[in-house]
């Protein structure tokens, strides 16, 4: 991987984003549950994720309006307060009314920074062969961070600090990629492509993400359902592969320019299904978990990967660019109550028939995204390009006329013209062909010798379109 500056930048910005994202998420559903009990907190974590959500949408707009003012970089400067209070409350509950009221507002800040982030990511890595690798190493290197942190068990002030760091470095590290593009502006993008193709591609791409998060929440939700009754452990430890899995995903994804990138993601949400069914069905929990971490990874690093290759030839990229993140989220807070109530409940008919059919929805978003047509390589593109050139040239008639047109010559001197340049036979037969005087033949091709800037009938030939 090629790595200029900005590439670093929004390979940092992203990872960093990851990091305070899922550290602040862990943190907040921790004091919301000692606060307000254990129940309260998928209804807390709703509210949060919503207000992500709206950060992600909202950027693109207040984007637009900070860069007519001439401040492209106020946005993102402008939520680090925002993220920072939000923190501070976070880290040092008061209460659990005011943990939920300034947790969204923490969570809106670090959707604005998730958008930017993930705006820079699409600038910085378009049309690199190597874009899903970078999506999933600034996954991974989110999830060791968060790691680290959990680790450490440095809650309190020092969290804080840490978290606060990593947002206002977010925050700067956006700007790099937005200064090195030769336009970052979303109202004259020099790449946009108002294109019906284009639009349906990226609304199914939403549809898609959504399924598939309702699918691996499915999957999730069995997997706590088995460790809360002590059929298995899940640690901290266990979550390295969700960092293991997201950097191989990447890796894998960019073989042959990406070619095969849905394919893969089908077969991981195949065996996401059947790991499902087989856990439901009485097989060890352990694969669900298994195949939960290696699933987690390759999903984060698709939706990523999927939308930041679409967001720079679509209109207002920096809306699209963060979309699959803000698909997932919507999707988090909107199914996941529904979701873990089905595993809850114990009916292991339903939860499978639910699961298969989530399976076929996914399988149509996936064939309506296009994510089935194999894109082009490089050398498809290169033939297709010389043939559309061959296309687009104009014909010999077309380059004769303009030849003519171009050096004015007469309608007899034409026909000269036209029956000397067609071989090397003799004047006074040429002269015989056209009904004229030798000497009048001889005139004419003067007059043509004049005008073209030619002297011999070799050179005229040279010069005029032959078929």
């Amino acid at each position: 991987m090629n790595l200029s500056k900005p590439k670093i930048s929004a390979l940092l910005a992203l990872a960093l984003f990851t990091f305070v994202f899922l550290a602040g998420e862990f943190r907040f559903d921790i004091n919301v549950g000692l606060l307000a009990g254990a129940e309260r907190v998928v209804i807390a974590q709703g509210f949060i994720l919503g207000a992500s959500v709206i950060g992600f949408i909202g950027y693109a707009p207040l984007l637009s309006l900070a860069q007519r003012k001439g401040q492209p970089q106020a946005v993102a400067t402008a939520a680090v307060p925002i993220a920072i209070l939000g923190l501070t409350q976070i880290q040092s509950p008061t209460s659990p009314l005011a943990l939920e009221i300034l947790g969204c507002l923490a969570f809106l800040g670090l959707g604005l920074l998730g958008a930017a982030a993930h705006h820079a990511f699409s600038l910085a890595f378009q049309d690199d062969p190597k874009l899903a690798t970078g999506a999933g190493a600034a996954y991974a290197a989110g999830i060791l961070m968060q790691f680290a942190i959990n680790l450490l068990d440095c809650g309190g002030i020092a969290e804080l600090i840490v978290l606060g760091t990593a947002t206002i470095a977010i925050s700067v590290l956006s700007v790099v990629p937005q200064k090195a593009a030769k336009s970052s502006s979303d109202l004259a993008n020099p790449f946009a492509e108002p294109s019906h193709v284009l639009a349906k591609q990226a609304c199914w791409s939403i549809v898609l993400v959504m399924i598939l998060a309702c699918l691996f929440s499915t999957l999730d939700n069995v997997v706590t359902f088995s460790n809360a009754h002590g059929t298995i452990a899940v640690q901290t430890w266990p979550r390295l592969f969700l960092a293991a899995s997201g950097l191989v995903a990447g890796i894998v994804f960019d073989l042959a320019e990406r070619r095969y990138m849905g394919l893969i993601m089908l077969g991981v949400t195949v065996l996401s299904t059947i790991s499902i069914l087989a856990v439901e069905a009485g097989a060890d929990p352990n694969l669900g978990l298994i195949v939960f971490y290696l699933s987690s990874g390759f999903f984060v690093t698709f939706f990523t990967a999927t939308f930041t290759q679409l967001a720079p030839r679509v209109h207002t990229p920096a809306l699209w660019a963060g979309m699959g993140r803000a698909a997932n989220n919507v999707c988090a807070f909107t199914t996941s109550g529904v979701s873990l109530a089905l595993v809850t409940s114990g009916n292991v008919a339903l939860i499978m028939i639910g699961a298969l059919v989530l399976l076929v929805a996914a399988s149509v978003a996936f064939v309506a995204a296009g994510l089935f047509r194999l894109p082009q390589t490089e050398q498809e593109r290169e033939h297709q390009q010389l043939a559309e050139e061959a296309l687009a040239a104009p014909s010999i008639e077309e380059q004769r006329q303009t030849f003519i047109a171009n050096h004015a010559l007469t309608p007899r001197e034409v026909d000269v013209l036209i029956a000397v340049t067609q071989d090397e036979r003799p004047l006074k037969q040429v002269a015989e062909e056209l009904g004229i005087s030798m000497r009048m033949v001889q005139r004419h091709l003067s007059s043509i010798y004049q005008k073209t800037d030619t002297q011999t009938r070799a050179g005229l030939t040279k010069a005029f379109p032959s078929a």
